[in-house]
């Protein structure tokens, strides 16, 4: 299958990639091509953006969780679904950082990998020549990497960016393929907690389509969409490839997202379609009556924001009795804030479903962040015994517990910061009659196990 696909990467985070990734996705968006919008790392906010810019779920493609082989399917098999007329591969960090010396599971690595063209994004400020020995230095330091060209970000004028793309363009055969100015203010509104990305919202979309904007302005877009179909050709996954659904009654299972719990990987939920789940989207504030379902999934989010609108919920009873009538219940990082004895804020304490005997207290800084590796420890419905599985968590939150009584872990995180510490030992992942919740977030393709047996315990 010939698919047309680009990376876009950096010298470092704050180079300006977020900006050309969403920019250029909505601009290929606006001219009514095909865009499929994927993320290299686990960022559930940068996620968010790219489907809002492409008006189509983004994919995940994170080394970390997939190996080589199971990363250059997972990435055929969006393709051959969605059959996208570009994909536009937004990397994390900078271009060779990865999680040791040697640049494992870095941006360049999934690039070689899956044989993509890369864009690269530098923050020109206060530099000229310096910038061709940079350029130089990053054509020439790994082998097998295609570096199609560089986009000058961040510069102060049409005098200064001829000076760059002269620098560039004289001591090195990489070109520039744009010039971007210094704007006075960042046009993205803080990527930060609470963001819930409405697809409704016109102000967001405004916000898309001036970053499509400058693009369209300051760079050839048909650059880039000729560079993306220099890459050479992927395997073809036929319809025999693709995932084959149980021929049996189809559970339903819910899902919240809302406002406040918006934190969900689009493969997470394919997973459970693909294993025979019919899924229904819930929400926590809205006072009409959830329908009858045989399971939930309780993602992520930022339930800390929204504490006395979660509280006044009706629908932490209906949480409460799926979890009384031993209806498997699944639930990560915001999704188990939800199901505790209550949340420890600046402003006091707030009620939730008092499920679990956790009090999360909220803190400025992350407590919990990064890529852990979780071993199964205990028995429960959804993570066979002795599975080793890899995951990642993202909290602002710690545990306390009343009359300081630890209940017993199904996990150990190593690395990884989870629930409580005990004798060295990092431990997460509750379990109440068949529900389970931990701080980790999982990205279903690898762990396949996970959706199989959520969908088989919700069909009993």
């Amino acid at each position: 299958m010939q698919q047309p696909r680009l990376v876009i990467s950096g010298l470092s985070g704050g180079s300006g990639k977020t900006l050309v990734s969403l920019g250029l996705s909505r601009l290929f968006t606006r001219r009514g091509l095909s865009v499929q919008p994927c993320k290299k790392g686990p960022d559930y906010i940068d996620y968010a953006w790219l489907s809002l810019a492409a008006g189509k779920p983004a994919a995940c493609l994170d080394p970390y969780f997939l190996n080589d082989e199971a990363l250059e399917r997972q990435f055929c098999c969006v393709c051959a679904r969605r059959r996208p007329d570009i994909a536009v591969i937004e990397g994390n960090r900078g271009l060779f950082d990865g999680r040791d010396l040697q640049g494992s599971c870095s941006t360049a690595h999934v690039a070689r990998l899956l044989k993509a063209p890369v864009v690269l994004t530098m923050n020109c400020a206060k530099m000229t020549r310096t910038a061709a020995a940079i350029v130089s230095g990053m054509a020439n330091f790994e082998k097998d990497l295609h570096l199609a060209g560089v986009i000058l970000n961040n510069v102060a004028g049409e005098r200064h960016g001829s000076m760059l793309r002269r620098a560039i363009e004289s001591y090195t055969d990489i070109p520039v393929l744009g010039i971007l100015p210094r704007l006075g203010s960042n046009p993205l509104p803080e990527r930060h907690m609470g963001l819930s990305l409405n697809t409704t919202d016109t102000s967001l979309h405004a916000v898309l389509d001036k970053l499509a904007d400058t693009l369209e302005e300051h760079t050839d877009a048909g650059v880039f969409l000729s560079l993306a179909r220099t890459a050479p050709p992927i395997p073809d996954i036929s319809e025999d490839d693709a995932p084959v659904t149980v021929p049996a009654e189809r559970p339903r299972i819910g899902y919240v997202q809302d406002r406040a719990m918006w934190f969900y990987y689009e493969e997470n939920l394919e997973a459970l379609r693909d294993a025979g789940a019919d899924l229904v989207r819930l929400d926590l504030f809205d006072d009409a009556p959830w329908p009858q379902i045989d399971g939930l999934y309780l993602g992520g989010g930022y339930p800390e924001l929204f504490a006395d609108a979660i509280s006044a919920s009706s629908h932490l009873a209906d949480i409460r009795a799926l979890s009384l009538a031993n209806r498997p219940i699944y639930a990560e990082c915001g999704g188990f804030m939800l199901l505790c004895r209550s949340l420890l804020l600046d402003d006091g304490e707030h009620p939730m479903a008092g499920l679990l005997p956790a009090q999360p207290r909220f803190y400025r800084r992350p407590q919990g962040l990064g890529y852990v590796t979780a071993r199964v420890v205990a028995e429960n419905p959804f993570h066979p015994l002795g599975r080793v599985w890899r995951g990642h968590e993202f909290h602002y939150s710690r545990c306390e517990w009343p009359d300081n009584r630890r209940p017993s872990c199904c996990l150990t995180l190593s690395p990884g910061t989870g629930m409580y510490e005990e004798h060295g030992t990092h431990c997460d992942g509750l379990l109440v009659r068949r529900t389970f919740a931990c701080w980790t977030h999982l990205f279903a393709p690898a762990v396949p196990h996970w959706a199989k047996n959520f969908v088989e315990e919700c069909r009993k």
